[in-house]
């Protein structure tokens, strides 16, 4: 299992980590995802067929882009 933080600076309410985790979720592969208001940090754990390039894209795709 492959475990990835992302720093994602538009994060700042419970709705935001509710919908990042939602939509994470929904991706194949992705087993869990975690986020924190405070530090906008969302940890997300994942075995194939969920890659890096998928993620990033995804968070980009619903508004919430990681941070490089």
């Amino acid at each position: 299992m492959t475990t990835l933080t992302y720093k994602i600076p538009n994060i700042s309410c419970a709705h935001c980590i509710h919908t990042i985790q939602t939509e994470l979720g929904d991706l194949a592969g992705v087993r869990s995802v975690e986020g924190q208001i405070e530090t906008k940090l969302v940890t997300v754990r994942y075995d194939d067929p969920a890659s890096s390039a998928q993620i990033e894209a995804l968070l980009a795709e619903i508004d919430y882009p990681a941070e490089k």
